[in-house]
């Protein structure tokens, strides 16, 4: 989808909730059909949601709206990420639910703002942001890491995404994962994450390893090396365990590895 066409989505699917659900007009009107862009209605979400006493909501929304505007494709990954939470996140019934409600959606759009600034050398309101993520939704990205698009962060509760991690495009995340170091060394020491990948609820992803494209990680896996393109690891350690059956498993959400068993030509 387009931002016109989400933005087009987003004030028709508000009107219609509007129209049904009086207690959904105070929120609706504030965050979305008093904005004329996707820009505005998201800035205006994440403020509401991470305003508070030492960061005002005004302010933050300023600060948003600002990094929006020199960094477009802030709103072009969202747009992507939005795209993939609704084709494979089968709790969202509509386009307003990641905007409005799901952390994992909010949390990632804000970090993507915090990524802006530490690019800027500003570290303050960096770190400022990833503080505020972390209380407020339960999820730590520190804004060094880069992400890529199309990215599913579902629950989103304990998510760990160390400084120097990097995650590729169409990642499927659930809750719990933790890219991290494997021990007190410095420099590059985090996991990088390949093209659709899909990371299992509680997976542990230690050291400077490599997952490949198309990999799949079992629910609570500690993976401390790397995993070759389009195999499934699972257990502690982590050893293969399987193949995928589908080129991009971050679409496909199949958390049945008895399945890629079978698929495994050992």
């Amino acid at each position: 989808m387009t931002i016109s066409e989400i933005e087009k989505e987003l004030i028709k699917a508000a009107k219609e909730l509007v129209s049904k659900e009086a207690l959904s007009t105070n929120i609706l009107n504030q965050q979305i059909l008093s904005k004329s862009s996707f820009g505005e209605m998201l800035a205006a979400t994440l403020a509401q949601l991470l305003g508070g006493d030492l960061v005002s909501k005004k302010d933050l929304e300023v600060l948003f709206l600002t990094q929006f505007r020199k960094y477009p494709s802030i709103l072009t990954n969202a747009a992507s990420d939005l795209e993939a939470t609704k084709m494979r996140d089968p709790a969202c019934s509509n386009i307003l639910d990641p905007v409005l409600f799901f952390k994992g959606f909010q949390g990632l759009q804000a970090y993507r703002t915090a990524h802006t600034l530490w690019n800027e050398k500003r570290t303050f309101p960096a770190k400022m942001l990833q503080s505020i993520i972390s209380q407020k939704f339960g999820m730590d990205l520190h804004p060094a890491a880069k992400i890529g698009c199309g990215i599913l962060i579902d629950h989103a509760t304990n998510i760990v995404v160390g400084e120097t991690a990097k995650i590729g495009n169409n990642v499927s995340i659930f809750h719990g994962v933790t890219l991290g170091g494997s021990g007190n060394e410095t420099g590059d020491r985090h996991p990088k994450i390949g093209d659709g990948v899909m990371l299992g609820a509680h997976a542990q992803l230690l050291g400077n390893i490599r997952i490949g494209r198309g990999a799949k990680i079992g629910a609570g896996a500690v993976v401390l090396k790397n995993v070759p393109p389009h195999t499934t690891f699972a257990g502690v350690p982590a050893v293969q365990v399987g193949h995928p059956e589908n080129d991009m498993p971050s679409f496909e959400m199949q958390q049945d590895f008895t399945l890629d068993a079978k698929l495994d030509p050992k």
